[in-house]
């Protein structure tokens, strides 16, 4: 399998992310609330995949606890992220969200015991300034912690773990462990709307339900097939590091679709981020991203 495919995949993959706020608002815009339209779209990418986990369990039904661990994360991940995103300040969730590549740096060492050259520090580095400038970060942004803080910390750390797991076990079909992750989180999700006793307000135009569900089944199955495909086949801090574009494809994104003049720190922020990504997504591929290949 090609090494470079995997990081061009990956890229790809990440713009889509980066772009999934045009259908959320829009979405948002015609009367879905958006805790709802992410239990809807991820509930309806699950039971779409569900009979692919069913069919595959003779791949996986040994490995069971892989498959929770991949519902458990994955899940964790999504649901935490939504969770602080809806109730949170949107600017704390992401600055805390984009430390992921630190928790996959850190996995990839421990689990996988991936080299923390000089060239993944200074990337990494880059990446974390660069989301820093983008996201404002304030003197006073550390000075208080509350709940959804540690949500949206957990939300990368639980990515991080998540595509750890995708990454040790290229012998379970992918399908199998998105599908995992897919129910994962809307069982979440599911469940911190009971415990928040979040008020819901249901569409009353059927279509809209529809949108959603097209949304899951289509826009976020393509893209998680895609990152995940790519994860399994790269270092975990090489893939975290890319999948950090998706900040800087938000960000510009949303500035040229409203309008919006980028300061210039913002625009520093974001070649930052962009360099860290090419400085990674253009190394030649580790001897264990061989091994994994022939693996998968």
């Amino acid at each position: 399998m090609n090494n470079r495919m995997a990081v061009l995949v990956l890229f790809i993959s990440s713009i889509g992310w980066g772009l999934t706020w045009l259908p959320l608002k829009a979405m948002n815009d015609i009367g879905l609330d958006g805790i709802l339209l992410v239990l809807i779209a991820f509930s309806s990418a699950g039971l779409m995949l569900l009979p692919a986990l069913i069919l595959q369990r003779k791949a996986w039904l040994s490995k069971f606890h892989f498959i929770l661990l991949v519902a458990f994360f994955g899940g964790m991940a999504n649901a935490s992220f939504q969770t602080a995103i809806y109730h949170g300040d949107v600017i704390r969730v992401m600055i805390l969200f984009y430390l992921l590549p630190v928790w996959s740096v850190i996995g990839g060492k421990i689990f996988f015991k991936e080299k923390i050259d000089t060239i993944r520090a200074v990337a990494v580095i880059a990446a974390l300034s660069g989301a820093a400038l983008i996201l404002g970060v304030s003197e006073s942004f550390f000075q208080q912690f509350s709940y959804l803080d540690v949500l949206a910390i957990c939300s990368g750390l639980g990515l991080a773990f998540n595509n750890l797991v995708f990454r040790a076990t290229p012998e379970i079909p992918l399908a199998s462990k998105i599908s995992a992750m897919f129910l994962g989180c809307a069982a979440m999700i599911g469940v911190s709307i009971l415990i928040s006793r979040t008020a819901i307000n249901y569409p009353e135009n059927i279509n809209i339900t529809g949108y959603a569900i097209a949304y899951g089944m289509l826009w976020i199955t393509l893209i998680t097939f895609g990152t995940q495909w790519s994860v399994t086949h790269l270092e975990a801090g090489r893939s975290s590091l890319i999948i950090v574009i998706e900040l800087v494809v938000a960000v510009v994104s949303a500035a040229i679709i409203t309008q919006a003049n980028m300061s210039t720190i913002e625009i520093a922020g974001g070649l930052l981020v962009l360099s860290a990504a090419i400085i990674e997504g253009s190394r030649a591929p580790k001897p264990d991203e061989y091994v994994l290949e022939k693996q998968a």
